[in-house]
């Protein structure tokens, strides 16, 4: 293979993992987003409901994410990533099929489960070519793909919305969607090939955390879990409820997506300057703000200010965790993973049913904003505490600083 088709075939393999987060994530995952105001004005869904629809659905991708931290082959792993893309377009299309509520929990729970093919079975596979093939191991672009599948999750509902289409047919223009975005996402993967030994570097040693870490950052990643998933299931209702906003919830979603983009890239680049611990605090500190601001006050610009930095921050938040996980362990971050997939993927499970139910007991959603914020704002604290008493955290953020010299 010539240098210049490599390049090509690298470019494309990046971009069927931009597609898979554009079906996976953008559709299967996020499209419930925007259309869950639309569906409870035009069928009986409640706050309550919808509340529990989104907790299935992060239930189904808490399920994908382990199953994927313990899958040992590379060839299981493209037979379930492959399996995950035909379920995002057929649970996508089951949505249309029915009003029944535990025919779209098991709908939302499989589609949950088919995101985590994108999020996590895609990169590991991407990965994995880049390292046969001797390319840079950078993912950004294939995350930037979660932030592109918001917008455009946000941007089609509104172009239906203004084609008078209701919930069915947008659920039916969905999945349409679906199947074009599945076309690149399966054939630009190559299948995988048997791996050369020593060649991805997978002798390098681990360095395991202390439990004093393992335990507050788990703490610390359940809290960011809980503030995450809040803003990723309501913030399109939350903004349509209020007279002022009515009309910008979607636009406002596909901010979010903007920001979150270039996250990945930019919280490295943070990363670098102050360490891990440090830039998730930050980050952290930041989300808080994003968060609450829709409960403080109904001003557009405060609405979309805030849009900006959750989506700048709830990203980042994941990559840099990611990050030092493969820190810890080169050769098995799934080792470390697994544990924080539980610990972020049970609070988005809690969250958005908690949350639905105070928002139909109260009308409104202050409480849950507040709740959330004040979650991340204590996982922030705990991480605070964590840089200042724990080895492993002081050596992970000197390791972050090291590497702007190394390079």
């Amino acid at each position: 293979m010539t240098i210049a088709s490599l390049g090509s075939q690298r470019f494309k393999v990046l971009l069927a993992g931009v597609f898979s987060q554009l079906l996976c994530i953008g559709v299967a995952r996020f499209a419930y987003t925007p259309l869950l105001p639309v569906m409870q004005q035009q069928s009986w869904i409640g706050d309550a409901d919808g509340g529990w629809l989104a907790a299935l659905n992060y239930a189904g991708y808490m399920l994908g994410a382990l199953l994927a931290a313990t899958v040992r082959s590379i060839h299981v792993k493209d037979t379930l990533y492959r399996l995950c893309l035909v379920l995002a377009v057929l649970t996508t299309a089951g949505m249309a099929l029915t009003e029944h509520f535990w025919l779209w929990a098991g709908l939302r729970f499989l589609a949950g489960f088919s995101s985590s093919g994108a999020m996590l079975l895609a990169s590991g596979l991407i990965m994995h070519w880049l390292i046969q093939h001797h390319q840079r191991v950078e993912l950004g672009i294939h995350f930037a793909g979660l932030g592109l599948g918001i917008v455009l999750a946000a941007v089609a509902v509104e172009a239906m919305l203004a084609l008078s289409m209701n919930w069915q047919a947008q659920w039916w223009g969905f999945s349409v969607l679906a199947v074009g975005l599945l076309v690149p996402a399966w054939r630009w993967l190559p299948r995988p090939t048997p791996a050369v030994p020593g060649a991805s570097g997978s002798e390098a040693a681990a360095t395991p955390p202390t439990r004093t870490f393992m335990r507050w950052m788990l703490a610390a990643y359940f809290c960011a879990g809980y503030g995450y998933v809040i803003s990723a299931t309501f913030i399109v209702t939350i903004v349509e409820r209020e007279p002022l906003l009515a009309g910008a919830g979607n636009w406002t979603f596909a901010l979010v997506g903007l920001a979150a983009a270039p996250a990945v890239m930019l919280w490295d680049l943070v990363a670098r300057r102050i360490g891990y611990l440090s830039a998730l605090i930050v980050a952290m500190g930041l989300q808080v703000i994003g968060i609450v601001l829709p409960a403080v006050t109904t001003s557009l610009a405060a609405v979309l200010f805030s849009a900006v930095l959750y989506g700048g921050t709830f990203l980042g938040c994941v990559s840099l965790v990611l990050t030092m996980a493969g820190r810890l362990y080169p050769a098995s971050p799934a080792r470390l993973m697994g544990k924080m997939t539980l610990a972020y993927g049970s609070a988005q499970i809690i969250a958005p049913a908690l949350t639905g139910m105070l928002a139909e007991a109260t009308g409104r959603y202050s409480v849950g904003l507040w709740l959330a914020g004040g979650f991340v704002a204590l996982g922030a604290l705990l991480l605070a505490w964590l840089r200042r008493v724990d080895q492993t955290a002081q050596r992970l953020d000197a390791d972050a600083k090291a590497a702007v010299y190394a390079t």
